[in-house]
């Protein structure tokens, strides 16, 4: 399933390949999300254009709208978006902890309020595992409890043990029923603990012994200092299996994906690259530049001259300023497009660096010139 081709000698970083039912990805790899099955503004065509592979989509979401009964008329998300690449799905755990006021959580399961319109409904690890099943997802992730940056360690240890405890129901689940349709599910457990090295060290031990086909470290990005976050991830890199992929939830800016796979990580979600864009944030090898800032009203210079793809050299930053102060739909298509593929091409230079052996002098010289401009 997981294939590592080639390890970093001066650092943790490797690159490898990880076997779906729906291709072969390359890691490491950054996933667009698709929160609602649909990257936004983009359509599905664009986004293999850019050459992703994978992409994420969300369980809680996905289950309120358009809801299971829809996506099994359509045999699961693959048809309904129309993409045949490989999906990850996010159990919706972040996004019902993240409604403090309207769930309740207990051994079982949880109880939460819709945040469209306040209807009450209980997932269990069992049923998130169905819905998922309903999804079709290539990789699907347990039910988990993820507590905020600012929790106490008794709420971060209860939610170790309720995260373990929900882990192996789901995967006894999965083992049970088996996938709805005809193409294997990979199953992730999450490791919680907070920033705690003592609870981190509980998480991932456990969850090692359920020995699942990847693990992913949760937790983490949800306001915590940077320092803290990768210590976190390096104090986990000496305790995760090598041999299985390694997926950092939530996180982040081009240099934390940067300095994570040095740390050993392999896979990486976030919202930054494209909600970012639709504000007008644009992220190039320099640094991040406001494309609404009136300072680039006249520039006509491209968007990157260091980006490859054709949408980062074929629109000036003037022109994109322009679209931006005018709010045309095709400014955050442009951004969003030009985001996407710094992100993509970011990784595909650490796989090659890696391959070439030279991942710790590039990594360094990347981080130099974005964090320095």
């Amino acid at each position: 399933m997981f294939k590592i081709k080639k390890f970093c000698k001066n650092t943790s970083a490797r690159t490898g390949f990880l076997h779906t039912s729906h291709g072969i990805i390359e890691t490491p790899v950054f996933m667009p999300i698709g929160t609602y099955a649909a990257i936004k503004t983009l359509s599905t065509d664009e986004i293999k254009r850019m050459n992703f592979d994978l992409v994420l989509s969300n369980t809680y979401h996905l289950y309120l709208r358009p809801g299971t009964d829809i996506l099994s008329q359509f045999d699961g998300l693959h048809n309904f978006m129309n993409w045949d690449g490989a999906i990850l799905t996010d159990s919706g755990g972040y996004q019902i902890y993240s409604l403090s006021d309207f769930r309740k959580i207990s051994d079982d399961g949880v109880e939460f309020k819709s945040h469209l319109d306040g209807s009450k409904h209980y997932f269990t690890p069992e049923r998130i595992v169905d819905i998922q099943r309903d999804i079709g997802s290539d990789i699907m992730m347990v039910l988990d409890v993820c507590p905020p940056a600012d929790a106490t360690y008794q709420q971060h240890l209860k939610a170790v043990e309720i995260t373990t405890q929900w882990a192996e129901r789901c995967i006894n689940h999965l083992n049970q029923k088996g996938p709805k349709y005809e193409f294997e599910q990979i199953i992730s457990p999450i490791i919680q603990g907070g920033t705690s090295k003592e609870l981190r060290k509980i998480s991932a031990n456990q969850l090692i012994d359920l020995n699942a086909k990847m693990y992913a470290i949760g937790g983490l990005a949800v306001g915590e200092p940077k320092e803290e976050m990768l210590n976190t991830v390096q104090y986990l890199n000496n305790i995760m299996p090598k041999n299985k992929p390694r997926y950092l939830m939530g996180v982040g800016t081009p240099s934390d994906l940067v300095e994570s796979i040095a740390l050993g990580v392999d896979m990486f979600d976030c919202v930054i690259p494209t909600r970012n864009a639709r504000n007008g944030q644009l992220f190039t090898s320099h640094g991040k530049i406001n494309i609404k800032n009136a300072k680039y009203r006249n520039d006509d210079t491209m968007i990157d001259k260091n980006n490859n793809s054709l949408i980062s050299k074929n629109y000036s930053r003037a022109y994109l300023h322009h679209l931006f102060k005018t709010q045309e739909i095709l400014g955050y298509r442009i951004a969003t497009q030009h985001n996407l593929s710094f992100y993509n091409n970011l990784m595909i230079d650490a796989k090659q660096s890696i391959i070439d052996d030279c991942f710790e002098k590039w990594s360094q010289k990347f981080l130099n010139q974005y964090n320095n401009g």
